[in-house]
């Protein structure tokens, strides 16, 4: 049975016997307890994952120490901070498990072997990390300018799965809600 990364590519373009092998070979699966962190921060980040169980989420903290969560991810999606991964560029955000997960893993190097042997995989992943950046900026622009229960109005809405998986305190800190006030929200609407 062909793995959760090759059918999703597979939706997206037809593959060969080689270049499934070859990308299957390149991917090494992980399982990540709740929130373990699969990056750390600090340094550049060198790992590309792809989501086949469970949530992760972005994180970065500010001077004081206070975590801020930025974003979401779940299944069938790729996960790294792109920008250093993208430029081996040294990062403080870091990546972790909102639920128990797994993922598929492979690392810049070993991803650029696959690129030698299979250029046209990395205009394909170029134009899955743009549609995913796309759809990250276009769901954030959604909760612009809006009061604290239409922000969890509308991320009930549009991310009822993540809503049921991961832990309020997380849905606090990404909707920028106190958790007290949280919890005062969903009495309200319930």
């Amino acid at each position: 049975m062909e793995n959760s990364l090759i059918c999703y590519l597979q939706r997206i373009r037809s593959l060969s016997s080689f270049q499934k092998e070859l990308i299957s070979a390149a991917f090494h699966p992980l399982k990540v307890k709740e929130d373990a962190c699969l990056f750390t921060g600090g340094t550049v980040c060198h790992q590309l994952y792809f989501i086949t169980k469970g949530i992760l989420k972005f994180v970065s903290s500010d001077d004081q120490g206070n975590d801020a969560i930025h974003f979401f991810l779940q299944e069938n999606h790729f996960c790294t901070i792109l920008d250093s991964f993208l430029n081996q560029k040294v990062t403080d955000d870091r990546i972790q498990a909102a639920c128990e997960a797994e993922v598929l893993t492979v690392n810049f190097l070993a991803l650029q072997k696959v690129y030698q042997q299979f250029p046209e995989f990395k205009s394909l992943l170029d134009d899955i990390f743009q549609r995913q950046l796309l759809e990250k900026v276009n769901l954030r622009n959604a909760y612009l300018n809006r009061d604290a229960l239409s922000r969890y109005l509308l991320f009930i809405e549009r991310q009822p799965d993540i809503a049921l998986r991961v832990k309020m305190q997380d849905v606090a800190s990404y909707l920028g809600i106190a958790p007290q006030s949280l919890s005062r929200l969903r009495k309200q609407i319930s």
